[in-house]
């Protein structure tokens, strides 16, 4: 079975066709990062005239480097949501339309969950369950267990920022360029990571949420602090303040506290459901720092995505589409609604 899938939640536009869940035909994502670089972060309208401009011509792309045309394809996987909503409207539109015309099941997908689909790709040895499930991505941190595809619980997630927003807010609050996570790990390289202790929030020891707002606030502080400013100051102008070994070891210092959190989370939820595999995925599973910490301190093998595949794209939208096929879960393109705060 050939699933289509097409993703445009947030600035990546992306469609790939996957075979039977598994294997990967094609994987085509048009980028927008130098388009949001110079602001920082995404710019909601920005990325929804991109998508409008690269949708199309993406689609066609992915068809052709899976070498089939319409009458290979067996669905039509969406991301729904979450995401921001004039991105979303372009996909939905896009599949509603294609669904329409080319008379092709329809399926709803929930961006997040689809981002576990991302390990199930291409492997000769996927997860099995019941399965552990660590999401960190720009939007959404969460932890969940799949006891069976389709078949999860959320057991806990962030209270505020997500990890990658936390990120990618750093990374701006020092200059450091965007996106946030690769900017914050590369400048990490040359910092010490232990010139800073920031706090990590206490949530309940038996709780699997986290935080990140107040080490944010934490790191904005000492950064104020080392430029000599008090919290009046314009943050626009904190960054020229600071020498750039300074921006280093607060980057490695915030990362450090990050994968900590994550991990000590992680190893908690491991102990209390021992699942039969672990899998990490969303932007932040590229983060080799936290890929080394839950390999050195989880005593299971971790299952991760290509790098390719951790970030936004549209293989791992088509290969949960196949599940959702195989379940009967297809719906009528007036069924489909772009839904920016579509809860896992």
């Amino acid at each position: 079975m050939n699933i289509l899938g097409i993703e445009t939640s947030c600035d990546e536009t992306a469609a790939a066709v996957v075979k039977d869940g598994r294997q990967l035909l094609s994987n085509v994502v048009a980028s927008q990062i130098d388009l949001h670089a110079k602001y920082g972060g995404v710019v909601p309208e920005v990325a929804a005239r991109s998508h409008i401009e690269q949708m199309l011509p993406v689609v066609e792309e992915a068809l052709a480097c899976a070498k089939l045309d319409w009458s290979g394809i067996d669905g039509i996987a969406v991301t729904a949501g979450p995401g921001l909503l004039g991105s979303l409207l372009i996909g939905t539109l896009t599949a509603k339309t294609l669904a329409e015309v080319k008379t092709k099941p329809l399926y709803a997908i929930n961006h997040v969950e689809a981002h576990v689909y991302a390990n199930f790709l291409d492997t000769t040895s996927p997860p099995s369950f019941p399965l552990l499930a660590l999401v960190v991505s720009g939007g959404h941190s969460q932890f969940v267990l799949f006891q069976d595809h389709l078949n999860y619980q959320v057991l806990g997630q962030t209270r505020d920022d997500a990890a990658g927003e936390a990120f990618d807010k750093i990374a701006k609050l020092l200059d450091l360029g965007f996106p946030g996570g690769p900017a914050i790990a590369s400048a990490a390289l040359r910092g010490d990571a232990s010139a800073f202790a920031f706090p990590k929030a206490k949530l309940g020891h038996d709780s699997l949420d986290y935080s990140f707002s107040g080490l944010k606030t934490a790191v904005l502080r000492q950064a104020q602090e080392l430029a000599g400013l008090d919290h009046t100051a314009p943050l626009s102008t904190l960054s020229a303040e600071l020498t750039n070994q300074q921006k280093n070891d607060l980057a490695a210092s915030f990362q450090k506290t990050v994968v900590d959190t994550l991990v000590d989370r992680a190893l908690y939820a491991f102990e209390k459901y021992r699942p039969e595999s672990v899998v990490i995925a969303g932007g932040v599973a590229a983060n080799q720092l936290l890929r080394d910490e839950l390999k050195r301190r989880l005593p299971i093998d971790i299952n991760y995505a290509p790098m390719q595949l951790c970030t936004d794209n549209a293989a791992m939208v088509a290969a949960l589409g196949y599940h959702y096929a195989k379940a009967g879960k297809a719906i009528s393109p007036a069924e489909l609604v772009a839904d920016s705060a579509l809860k896992m």
